[in-house]
This record gives structure tokens, C-alpha cells and sequence, in this order.
């Protein structure tokens, strides 16, 4: 006797309706989720640290940066708070790491320092390579350094003068001691130097750096005197009875 065979059920699809109902709670778990994240602690900026600045003054540095303790740590790119910082003059490069959570890292590179002014009130401010004035910090590094003499505010010259001195190493520098304009005709660009080892230079801005090594040769090897660097370079020893050698043109 043959006994017939139970018919089997189609498996039931699940229902579209309950698809849009898990994905709605998933939806709204996540928003939970984000709403509890940006509103806690975990997602501020904790710590803000400034290194390399030695001219630059760190308040700038963090005012420029425009972000502050309590900030949203995703509020802003390191690249747009890299490119606020670079605005400000003494600001060579700067570098922006955040690292989550909170903690925020701006390490900035200057310009270097080429010589120094003394102002009218004998403040010191130290001169950068590209021209930047800033106020000197620390007296000591102006053994290594010229000290420019008689340059007018916004002297185009002055700014070339600058922007040479930073094509020369701190070694080649570290001999003069003082830089003054000393234009003609011939040479809007000329300048007088004073060495600390009692030279006196007469060259022009434009030649300066290429004249740096043959200058510092003859100072290694002559004895005080009188040099001059322009279209010819003549050297010549002072006469010790005569007080208006390192006066003379």
C-alpha cells in the first residue's frame, strides 16, 4: 500500500518591511553612536605642542593655527592649519601631526638668522634670510653673526644684502662682524665690512657670495690690511702708524 508523500512548504521570504525596519535601528544606532562620539571628550583636542620655534613667537604660532584645547579633533585638516602657520613671516616650514586621540604636534622650521640691528634704544633683533625682522632672544648667537649698521627701513639693498648672506654657511660668516652701505655710481650695491680679525672689506652685495671663500682665504693668510672685491680684488696691509687706514675709502 503506497502511502502518499507530504507535500513540502515553499521556505517563506522574509518580508521587505522587516529588511527597512533593521536597516532604520541599524541607521539610527550609528547616529547614537556618532552623537555620543563628537560630544565627548575623547574627540577634542587634549594637547596642542609647538617645537622648533626659536624667533617665533609660540602665542603667534597657536594663534595662527586657529584651533584651540576643546576643539573638535576632525574639525580641521593638518594641511589647513599647516597653511595658516606658513603665513606668518619667520615660518620657513611647518609640520602638523595629530594623533588620535586628542594630541596635536606643530613642528615649525624658521628662516635662518644671517646678522643683526641694534635699534636706537639698543634693543637687539635678529635678521633672517628673508629679511624678516624678529627680536632677539638670546644675545649669544651674535658672536657667529654681522651686525648691520646704517640701513634704512625697506632698503631694497638691505633685503638682497639678506637674502645672500642666507646662500653662505654660519663658518664663512662667522668673521664679520659688521656691514654697512657704502653705495656709488659705479656700485649701488657696494658695502663696507669690518672682520673681527681687524679687516676691512669693500665689495659689492652681488658679489659677496661668490667672493666669500677667495675673502676668507685672505684673511687666513695676510695680515690686517684693507681689501677690496669688485670688478678687481686688491689686498693691501695697514700701516700701523697711520690711524686713518680703517677710515679710508
Amino acid at each position: 500500500m503506497s502511502s502518499q508523500m507530504p507535500v513540502l512548504k515553499k521556505p517563506e521570504r522574509p518580508r521587505k518591511g522587516s529588511r527597512k525596519l533593521v536597516a532604520v535601528l541599524l541607521l539610527l544606532f550609528a547616529v547614537i553612536l556618532a552623537v555620543l562620539f563628537f560630544n565627548s571628550s575623547i574627540s577634542k583636542i587634549s594637547s596642542i605642542k609647538v617645537n622648533g620655534a626659536q624667533y617665533a613667537n609660540e602665542n603667534d604660532i597657536r594663534q595662527a593655527s586657529d584651533i584651540e584645547i576643546g576643539d573638535a579633533f576632525f574639525g580641521t585638516s593638518s594641511e589647513r592649519i599647516e597653511n595658516r602657520i606658513r603665513a606668518l613671516k619667520p615660518i620657513q616650514e611647518v609640520t602638523v601631526v595629530k594623533k588620535f586621540p586628542g594630541a596635536v604636534t606643530i613642528s615649525v622650521k624658521e628662516f635662518e638668522v644671517v646678522a643683526f640691528e641694534i635699534a636706537a634704544d639698543g634693543a637687539m633683533t635678529a635678521i633672517m634670510s628673508n629679511g624678516t625682522s624678529v627680536v632677539s632672544l638670546n644675545n649669544d648667537v651674535l658672536m657667529d653673526k654681522p651686525v648691520l649698521s646704517g640701513w634704512k627701513v625697506g632698503d631694497p639693498q638691505r633685503a638682497e644684502l639678506t637674502k645672500q648672506l642666507g646662500t653662505i654657511t654660519s663658518k664663512q660668516l662667522s668673521d664679520l662682524s659688521e656691514i654697512i652701505p657704502y653705495p656709488s655710481k659705479a656700485y649701488p650695491d657696494r658695502i663696507r665690512i669690518y672682520t673681527r680679525t681687524k679687516f676691512e672689506v669693500v665689495t659689492s652685495i652681488s658679489v659677496l657670495a661668490s667672493k666669500i671663500d677667495a675673502l676668507n682665504a685672505v684673511i687666513e693668510t695676510q695680515e690686517p690690511g684693507k681689501i677690496t672685491m669688485l670688478l678687481a680684488d686688491t689686498y693691501v696691509p695697514f700701516d700701523g702708524n697711520n690711524a686713518e687706514n680703517m677710515e679710508s675709502d
